[in-house]
């Protein structure tokens, strides 16, 4: 495929993704220009990433030298300029969430183009351990998905996650929920590692939606994106057996236990010599996920990004298909706005058919 050439309105922490992925992988990703408002950050970003920044939308738009627009601002901007794009007929790729409440989900996806090409940038179920439990999960080994139990990220991103390993798209959901305050030390956050000890609260939400016959899990508390002493876990059961993080097991017959693990497979240690990336993860000699942005340096989450854009550059092409549409990312917004109601007030939360469910 041709080099995906895209632009980005935004300047913000998560533009910055999607311009290191560019500048790692020249030769597939190119950012023909950035809309941000505040000149003084555009100069910044210009002499930092060699890229061409405007400061007013009516020259990002008139002059569409890119394939897609990706919108990285703040949730309250996201419904207005999606529509507003979405009716000038520019393919978009939306940071999440699409609209911060359901009222704002409802208008957007009533107010855009029934053929408008929106695709939300939902990355965790292209992270590599991810994408294979996923496909694990598809491939029949583990027999019918009946429960998940997920600890891996919060709100839309674990519900996304939740629909993917349960196999499931806009069934109702019967949601209860609660919340546990403990003590931690600080650990690192965005703006890196912490310069002194200091103790905090833990804010952990556990909760359950059963659709029909089907139950996840959520749990989960914010420390985890970048606490060293709070892991992810991940629990996916089947009537023929189950993943439990990197564990997994199944029966090959009614007697016969089969037992892996999911390997990864990087490159660049110890002995190595092919430099240093990320290959892919394999269970026993099958590849489960294989990385195509091979020999990227990117992070897991880079990855992910990067297989966004790379899938949203082959839907605008008309050569490949909606991958997350704005009907999956509404459902995983509605459903975390109700677990959010859930812990909130205690009581039983149960969701409702939405203009989206048919997707």
């Amino acid at each position: 495929m041709d080099k995906i050439v895209f632009g980005i309105i935004g300047g913000g922490w998560r533009a910055e993704f999607y311009l290191r992925i560019a500048k790692e992988l020249p030769e597939q990703f190119e950012v023909s220009r950035i809309f941000v408002r505040d000149e003084k950050k555009a100069r910044a970003m210009e002499r930092q990433w060699n890229v061409r920044t405007v400061s007013h939308l009516d020259e990002f738009v008139n002059q569409m030298d890119y394939a897609f627009v990706v919108l990285s601002v703040i949730w309250e901007a996201n419904p207005e300029l999606i529509i507003q794009l979405s009716n000038l007929d520019i393919p978009i790729l939306a940071e999440t969430p699409p609209a911060p409440d359901v009222d704002g989900l409802i208008r957007l996806y009533k107010s855009v183009p029934r053929n408008a090409k929106i695709e939300i940038a939902e990355q965790y179920l292209f992270q590599p351990m991810h994408a294979a439990r996923i496909a694990l999960s598809r491939s029949g080994k583990l027999g019918d998905i009946s429960q998940v139990q997920i600890s891996a990220a919060h709100g839309y991103h674990g519900i996304s996650l939740i629909r993917n390993y349960l196999g499931i798209g806009y069934e109702d959901a019967r949601i209860t929920g609660q919340k546990f305050v403990s003590p931690i030390i600080q650990g690192p956050d965005r703006q890196g590692i912490p310069r002194y000890e200091e103790r905090k609260d833990s804010i952990q939400q556990l909760l359950t939606l059963q659709f029909a016959d089907k139950l996840a899990v959520f749990d989960f508390t914010g420390d985890q994106y970048f606490s060293w002493i709070r892991k992810n876990r991940v629990l996916v059961r089947g009537d023929r057996g189950e993943i439990m993080n990197q564990e997994v097991s199944y029966l090959e017959d009614y007697k016969t236990p089969v037992f892996h693990e999911l390997r990864r497979v990087d490159t660049g240690h110890n002995g190595n010599l092919e430099g240093y990336y990320h290959r892919g993860i394999q269970l026993g000699g099958e590849w489960l996920y294989q990385n195509q942005f091979i020999p990227g340096r990117l992070s897991d989450d880079e990855i992910a990004i990067a297989t966004c854009l790379y899938k949203m550059g082959l839907y605008v092409a008309d050569k490949g298909n909606s991958f997350y549409s704005l009907a999956e990312a509404s459902q995983d917004q509605y459903l975390s706005i109700l677990m959010k109601e859930a812990v909130e007030t205690g009581q039983i939360v149960n969701s409702v058919g939405q203009p989206w469910s048919s997707g």
